[in-house]
């Protein structure tokens, strides 16, 4: 950031009076500008026991499977950005029973929040974001061909029990330079 959004004026990074990390400050207005991860929002989309994925059309991972899942939207919820996503990338309708997992990726500012959920009436077709959209069972995952590692661990502790339980433990996790932390 070069430039405050509020009045125009140059930037600089210092830490603020009273905070303890550097920041962009705008020393004519004050506008402390800070920068927070990024929330990508998802769901596990169940229909007769098995599971929707979809293979990417678009880059990054392009021609690989993955859950539906994107950036949350300002002034949307978690469960209706998860349910938007699911049905921009998908085209299907669902309904969220719980959240699953909650997945972090500190050096690119990435929290991932996955929702177990029913498929509505089981239809479901390719989009402009997904090549191919397709139920699997539990063992016809494709894990050598999922495109995110937050992806695998939220498909790893399904199948580890699977089904839809609204008691179930909510899985936590992250990846900090690129080694893998369990919290489940």
């Amino acid at each position: 950031m070069k430039f405050c959004s509020v009045c125009g004026f140059e930037v600089v990074q210092k830490i603020p009076e009273g905070d303890s990390l550097t920041r962009h400050v705008c020393e004519n207005c004050g506008t402390i500008h800070y920068q927070n991860p990024k929330v990508i929002v998802g769901t596990i989309p169940i229909w007769e026991g098995k599971i929707l994925l979809c293979k990417r059309a678009i880059e990054p991972r392009k021609g690989y499977w993955t859950l539906p899942a994107g950036f949350l939207e300002n002034r949307e919820t978690v469960e209706e950005g998860a349910a938007r996503e699911t049905s921009e990338e998908a085209n299907a309708k669902i309904d969220i029973v719980r959240l699953h997992s909650v997945y972090s990726i500190p050096h690119i500012s990435q929290v991932y929040m996955f929702f177990l959920a029913n498929l509505i009436d089981g239809i479901f077709s390719e989009s402009p974001e997904s090549e191919e959209v397709k139920l699997f069972s539990l063992e016809e995952i494709p894990w050598e061909e999922i495109a995110f590692a937050s992806v695998t661990f939220a498909l790893k502790r399904y199948t580890e029990k699977p089904g839809i339980s609204s008691d179930a433990v909510t899985h936590m996790g992250s990846i900090r330079n690129r080694k893998l932390e369990d919290k489940t």
